[in-house]
C-alpha cells in the first residue's frame, strides 16, 4: 500500500519474501551453485531461517538441490517465468516444434535463446541425435561478440539498441579466433546482415562451431534466435552453408507465425 508520498510502507513488507527473491536474485548474478553455507553468509540471515527459505523454494520447483554436493541453483521453473516476462507468451510454443523438425535434418543439438540485459540468454533446447551431442545448461549467458546467436541478434537489432549493448561488451578474448576489437566485430555483423546467419567459428570454444539465425516479432526486431552446435569435424564449410539455408527457413516460419512482415 502506498503513502501519501507514493512509496511503499514498510509496514506491508514480508521480510523471508524478501529474503527468498534475495536469495534467488544471488543465484541469478553468481552464475554458480552454492551450498547453504554461502547463502547465509551472503544473504547475512541465520542458518535456520536459510534453510526454511531454501527448502520452501525447492518445494515449489522454483531451486533444485544436488544430492551429492548440498548446493543449490535455480530450476528451469525460474528460467521460464523469466522467459515469460520478456517474450510474447506463446513464442515457446512456436518454436519447439520447429527446432524438433530442424534437428531431424541437421542431427547437432538445437538451441533457442532471447537478449538478456547485458547478454544473450539460452532458454530451450532439443538434443541432437549422434551418440555425442552439446547439451547447455538451463539459464546460460550468451556472449554476444563470439556467439553465433549474440552476432546473430546484435546484426539485425535497430541501431540504437545496439549501440546500447555495444557500449557495455568488453570483447573478452576466449582464444586466438575469439573476435576481440569492435572494429572487427561491427566488420563481422555486416557479414551477418548480409549472409542472414551467424557463426561462431571455434572463437568461445576450441573444436566447436555454431550457426545460428534470427527470428523476428511483429515489430520486425529480433526477439530471439534459433542455432546449432556441433564439433567441428561435422560442420565444415560446405556443411554450415547447407545447414544455414535450412535454419534460417525454420527462423522465417517461426518469424511469420509471430506476425513479421518483412516489407
Amino acid at each position: 500500500m502506498e503513502n501519501e508520498g507514493g512509496k511503499f510502507s514498510d509496514n506491508y513488507k514480508v521480510p523471508n519474501l524478501e529474503k527468498g527473491i534475495f536469495i534467488l536474485e544471488l543465484l541469478a548474478s553468481s552464475n554458480r551453485a552454492m551450498t547453504l553455507n554461502e547463502i547465509k553468509m551472503e544473504v547475512k540471515i541465520s542458518q535456520t531461517t536459510a534453510y526454511r527459505i531454501l527448502n520452501t523454494l525447492v518445494r515449489l520447483g522454483y531451486l533444485l538441490q544436488n544430492e551429492t554436493s548440498k548446493k543449490y541453483n535455480l530450476s528451469r521453473k525460474m528460467l521460464t517465468l523469466g522467459f515469460h516476462a520478456i517474450q510474447e507468451q506463446g513464442m515457446l510454443d512456436a518454436v519447439l516444434p520447429k527446432m524438433r523438425e530442424l534437428r531431424d535434418i541437421v542431427k547437432e543439438t538445437v538451441c533457442f535463446g532471447v537478449m538478456g540485459e547485458e547478454k544473450g540468454l539460452f532458454i530451450e533446447q532439443v538434443l541432437g541425435t549422434y551418440p555425442f551431442c552439446f547439451v547447455l545448461a538451463p539459464g546460460k549467458l550468451l556472449e554476444l561478440h563470439c556467439s553465433a546467436p549474440g552476432k546473430a541478434m546484435m546484426a539485425f537489432m535497430p541501431e540504437s539498441t545496439r549501440n546500447t549493448h555495444l557500449s557495455k561488451m568488453n570483447f573478452e578474448r576466449y582464444n586466438a579466433n575469439t573476435i576481440h576489437t569492435k572494429e572487427a566485430y561491427l566488420e563481422e555483423l555486416e557479414t551477418v546482415r548480409r549472409n542472414g546467419y551467424a557463426v561462431d567459428l571455434e572463437e568461445e570454444l576450441s573444436g566447436v562451431v555454431c550457426v545460428g539465425a534470427p527470428i523476428f516479432s511483429y515489430i520486425n526486431a529480433p526477439c530471439g534466435t534459433i542455432w546449432i552446435s556441433g564439433p567441428k569435424d561435422r560442420l565444415p564449410k560446405e556443411t554450415i552453408e547447407r545447414y544455414a539455408k535450412s535454419i534460417m527457413s525454420v527462423t522465417q516460419s517461426i518469424s511469420f507465425e509471430l506476425g513479421y512482415n518483412n516489407g
